[in-house]
């Protein structure tokens, strides 16, 4: 049966594992077949037995194959998250597997750096030309005084070079620049020149279009191949593909490229924890190989090559600018929906809405960390 064949919820058969799931679920205020906006609407009989044997990953798969519908998928998962679910939806196994391979294996090898860039962001410019702000950043946006996305994009780009002090004429480096948000604004609004590298031939070829004629250059390249030396260097949104095995390279790297007297700014989605753990859905069908930090990775990694100056926390607005990028997604679908699989919209809607729960419940959080290398004044950063 397809999904547009679907008539309506089924009864759920009464078995052990519907009582086991409606047992786990007891007092997050979510209930299966249920009337309120958060509570999934159940249309295949093998629901629960998928999701008590898979977890999260078979909570998404069955979403994606069409199995549940949730009116508010952003709210079933804040309320999941704030249950107690997020670690426990992980199976055992799975998160086994998982840290022996992280121990044994370097998942963010220079050999598949660009996994994440083939897998995602290669998907398609024109996907996320649609679903972002003209400003094309895809990383959160700053909502202190911002009443639209892109006001906030415009806002988190702005208190990125204030935190970094640009001034014209400095050399600019950005780490994952992306389709060229952080670059282009730079440039155009402080008068720096840009060198950007990013591992998605998808970003390199738009990002290019879009500095051209101004003093920036685009690179397809690993972070780990740079030469160099910058007055300032930025990283939006990369950190999260960097790896635990990488992370002293990471930092030993900005530390050789970053003038005496330069700034660093790090931006980057955190982790309450430093157990090393994965989403298993998101490491599939969204960033492969991708792994959050800690605040203790982050610390622990720089201890020894840069000094700590400003650490901003502003997890939350991550969930506006999720819940933005959703909104953009569902009202301009249709434009391309020719060009990609319904499977495609409904991994893409889930992935947006449970992200924004995550961060609503403050399973995870959004900061930026600034770093300076032999700074002796005293260092304000803005807000």
């Amino acid at each position: 049966m397809t999904i547009e064949q679907r008539i309506g919820p089924i009864s759920l058969p009464d078995n052990r594992t519907q009582r086991l799931l409606t047992a786990l679920l007891a007092g997050s205020g979510v209930t299966l077949n249920g009337d309120a906006p958060w509570d999934p609407q159940i249309y295949h009989p093998d629901f629960c037995s998928r999701i008590l044997r898979q977890g999260s990953l078979g909570l998404g798969e069955s979403y994606m194959d069409g199995w549940w519908e949730c009116e508010s998928l952003d709210e079933l998962a804040c309320r999941l998250l704030l249950h107690g679910l997020g670690e426990r939806a992980r199976p055992t196994p799975d998160r086994i597997i998982y840290r022996l391979q992280a121990g044994l294996l370097n998942l963010q090898s220079k050999a598949r750096a660009y996994m994440v860039g083939e897998a995602h962001y290669d998907l398609g410019n024109d996907l996320f030309e649609r679903m972002l702000d003209p400003t094309m950043c895809y990383s959160c946006g700053y909502w202190k005084e911002a009443a639209t996305l892109h006001e906030a994009q415009l806002a988190k780009l702005e208190l990125a070079c204030r935190k970094l002090e640009l001034r014209p004429g400095m050399q600019v480096l950005d780490i994952g620049c992306g389709w060229g948000s952080f670059a282009e604004y730079a440039a155009r609004h402080h008068g720096v020149s840009v060198t950007g590298i990013t591992i998605s031939r998808e970003q390199a070829e738009l990002a290019r279009q879009r500095c051209a004629g101004l003093p920036i250059d685009i690179r397809l390249m690993d972070y780990r191949e740079l030469d160099g030396r910058f007055d300032r260097i930025v990283s939006i949104g990369m950190f999260e593909h960097v790896g635990h095995r990488n992370y002293v390279t990471y930092f030993e790297t900005v530390e050789k490229l970053l003038a005496d007297t330069g700034l660093f700014l790090l931006h980057t989605i955190g982790s309450n924890s430093s157990e090393i753990t994965v989403d298993p859905w998101i490491d599939r069908y969204i960033f492969p190989n991708g792994v959050l930090p800690s605040a203790r990775d982050i610390a622990d990694a720089s201890e020894g090559l840069l000094l700590l100056e400003d650490w901003h926390n502003f997890g939350p607005d991550y969930d506006r600018t999720l819940m933005a990028w959703r909104d953009n997604f569902d009202a301009r679908w249709h434009e391309i929906a020719e060009r990609y699989s319904k499977r495609i919209e409904r991994m893409f809607r889930y992935y947006l809405s449970v992200c924004a729960g995550a961060f609503r419940a403050r399973d995870i959080q959004l900061w930026q960390v600034v770093f300076s290398r032999a700074r002796t004044e005293r260092y304000d950063a803005p807000r």
